[in-house]
């Protein structure tokens, strides 16, 4: 009598086929090349799809843990190359492709991104001209969001003060590039829009790769530029570089040497302007009284009146005082003006911190995080610290800390 053959249940033939397919190497790490199509984004984070080409459907998912990031959106019809293993989902009994990697196939992950977010921040209207705040003329305190240690905040601080010497600058601290730079420039934007006294603020880096500025093309950093009560001005990398922090700031500046010029009106510029507007106001008001005292002269000599009228006379006796007069009092409040904006700039100038640095004074940062130290208990021993004077910093290293100011001026 014939033996009886074996009989499986489902889900040992099920497990049989998965132990196959996950002992073959060769689908351990397999490149796969495909159209998305029927694209589901789980609640859990989940990402549900197919893969297809002209012939085949090959199911796939990514989960969380690896989609997080993703700089792009995936969407139907959008073709990728993912890297992934096969396996088999025991529950349905069918095989899939967990995906590990992917990339928007054709044109780049990062171009697709950014186009993405454009897109959404354009149809919300961050954009948009009319939501965009006006850069003041002459603005007395600039908050400038950078790397305190990169070339940019040192071109931005030269062309402020040679522009205009009395222009208080507010250096923000933020990182540039990286993982946690988008989080550091939300942070600092937050810092200068709780800052009343600001009237201005510029954020940017210097030149660089597409990766390297991609902080700028972060999402939060634009909706924190966009929420930042003062006027901004992005100025990032090179003048043919472009980010979302351009498009959403009120203003966007080829580079940070830009910006500064874009900030501040030049001095000799401003005087050059007002002399040129007292000029004119003189010779209007010269050509107004010549225009009077003609009118005067034609009435005097009319046909009606052969003889001169006394009060004509003395009408036109009263233009000329009154025209001196004017001229006088115009002098006396151009010079009470020139005095109080001598007076305003000398203010300035005694409460700028290159002031304070003149007089043979320090200010000390903390290495680590770039804070300003106000206080011997803010820093521990064996604490890096960079210290700057009127020319040039040094850094240093704490060997020891006193709090006590009187202990420390008896030694």
């Amino acid at each position: 009598m014939a033996a009886l053959p074996e009989i499986f249940s489902v889900s040992q033939v099920t497990q049989y086929i998965k132990r196959l397919l996950e002992n073959d190497v060769a689908l351990q790490q397999v490149w796969v090349c495909g159209e998305i199509s029927n694209f589901t984004l789980h609640s859990s984070g989940h990402m549900y799809f197919t893969l297809k080409d002209d012939a085949s459907r090959l199911r796939a998912v990514m989960f969380k843990r690896e989609n997080q990031w993703l700089k792009f959106r995936p969407y139907d019809g959008l073709e990728v190359i993912v890297c992934g293993r096969i396996g088999v989902y025991p529950k349905s009994g069918e095989y899939q492709l967990y995906v590990e990697m992917m990339e928007a196939a054709g044109m780049g992950s990062l171009y697709l991104a950014f186009e993405q977010l454009k897109e959404r921040l354009a149809q919300e209207g961050l954009f948009a001209p009319e939501r965009k705040k006006p850069i003041p003329r002459l603005p007395r305190k600039i908050g400038v969001i950078t790397s305190p240690t990169g070339a940019a905040v040192r071109d931005i601080i030269k062309i402020l003060h040679r522009r205009h010497a009395r222009v208080d600058i507010l250096v923000i601290p933020a990182q540039v590039q990286g993982d946690t730079a988008p989080a550091s420039l939300v942070a600092a934007l937050q810092t200068a829009g709780r800052l009343t006294d600001l009237d201005l603020v510029i954020i940017g880096r210097g030149g660089g790769s597409a990766e390297e500025l991609w902080a700028f093309n972060d999402e939060g950093v634009a909706r924190a530029i966009a929420a930042c009560p003062h006027p901004v001005i992005s100025a990032v990398g090179h003048e043919t570089d472009f980010t979302i922090a351009d498009l959403v700031a009120d203003l966007r500046a080829p580079t940070p040497s830009g910006a500064a010029e874009l900030s501040v009106p030049e001095v000799n510029e401003l005087r050059n302007r007002i002399k040129l507007c007292t000029d004119n106001l003189y010779a209007l008001f010269s050509r107004l009284c010549a225009r009077k005292r003609a009118q005067l002269e034609r009435l005097a000599f009319h046909p009606v009146l052969r003889h001169p009228d006394r009060m004509i006379v003395a009408r036109r006796q009263q233009v000329d005082e009154g025209k001196e007069e004017l001229v006088r009092r115009m002098r006396v409040v151009l010079e009470e003006r020139r005095k109080e904006l001598r007076r305003k700039m000398e203010q300035l100038e005694m409460v700028s911190p290159l002031a304070v640095l003149n007089r043979g004074y320090s200010i000390c940062f903390r290495e680590t995080d770039g804070r300003l130290v106000r206080e011997a208990a803010e820093v521990a021993r064996g604490e890096q610290l960079r210290i700057t004077f009127r020319r040039g910093q040094i850094r240093t290293k704490v060997e020891e800390v006193e709090e006590d100011v009187t202990t420390w001026a008896k030694k």
